[in-house]
């Protein structure tokens, strides 16, 4: 399915509905749902589909491995790929149009000229660490958004830093859908589900777990302020040869910069830690005081 067929898809699964006797509105007028996606489905991804199909008419998920967000070749060449296991992950999960367009049909003129810039914040954390990662998630997601023409965009809490900058992008830019934000998925063992657990063997998967431990020892140092936060958290990560920590931080909710030494209220932790090869992210919500 191309760009230019997505639109009239949506259209022919609003009228194949209503021809088995599903409530749906008129074409044109049926709720649809994006869900984007770069593949290699799990469970966290089943959770922003399930709740899509609970708030719209017509769900869309979107398979794209966005070259505009990997500044590593490497990371890019690596990142996992199997879109017929995706389609099974997918099957009886209510999804109504699997939306996985070629690169050159996304970017038909090659690497974009035009781009979406994420500010202030898109330089900061994975950001830093990532040099114009969100403006090349944001770029894609605008396109999505274009295509497609959602009346809401889904996305999962773990990627905290990205759901932060898509919203800001959208009241910005006066565009003309809602975001709904999904918790983060949890294995039985409190590691967040990623695409990247993939890659971690028995040995960093262990080693993983830190990253969770750190976000509950800030969450139990909350009471005593920011110092005792980062504290807590920086202790639950000693030890650990196998992880080494990109950065630790508490934010604010409302505008994604670190929290001065003296806030109290509602933020939100944040931290980026490589396990062995293997990069990942997590976060969690703090009252702090």
């Amino acid at each position: 399915m191309t760009v230019a067929d997505v639109r009239r898809e949506i259209d022919d699964a609003a009228t194949r509905k209503r021809a088995t006797g599903v409530a749906v509105p008129a074409a044109g007028r049926a709720r649809v749902a994006l869900v984007p996606t770069l593949g290699a489905l799990h469970a966290g991804h089943l959770a922003l589909v399930d709740r899509a199909a609970e708030i719209a008419d017509i769900v869309v998920v979107s398979i794209f491995v966005n070259p505009l967000q990997f500044n590593d070749p490497a990371d890019l060449e690596r990142y996992p790929r199997d879109l017929e296991g995706d389609l099974r992950t997918l099957a009886g999960h209510g999804v109504d149009i699997v939306f996985a367009p070629l690169v050159d049909e996304l970017y038909p003129h090659g690497d974009s000229q035009t781009r979406v810039t994420a500010g202030r914040v898109g330089t900061l954390f994975e950001g830093r660490s990532r040099p114009g990662h969100f403006d090349g998630v944001l770029t894609v997601v605008a396109k999505l958004i274009n295509a497609v023409g959602p009346q809401r965009i889904l996305f999962g809490q773990k990627d905290a830093q990205q759901v932060f900058l898509v919203s800001q992008m959208i009241a910005d830019l006066n565009m003309p859908v809602s975001v709904e934000v999904v918790e983060t998925v949890r294995d039985s063992d409190e590691l967040a589900l990623s695409s990247r657990n993939r890659f971690l063997d028995a040995r960093e998967r262990r080693a993983a777990l830190t990253l969770p431990h750190m976000l509950e020892a800030a969450e139990s140092a909350a009471d005593r302020g920011i110092d005792a936060v980062l504290a807590a958290a920086q202790s639950a990560a000693m030890g650990e040869a196998l992880v080494s920590v990109d950065y630790l931080a508490v934010v604010h909710p409302e505008t994604f910069l670190p929290v001065d030494d003296d806030y109290r209220g509602p933020a939100r932790a944040i931290v980026a830690a490589r396990v062995g090869d293997t990069r990942l992210i997590d976060n969690t919500p703090l009252y702090l005081g």
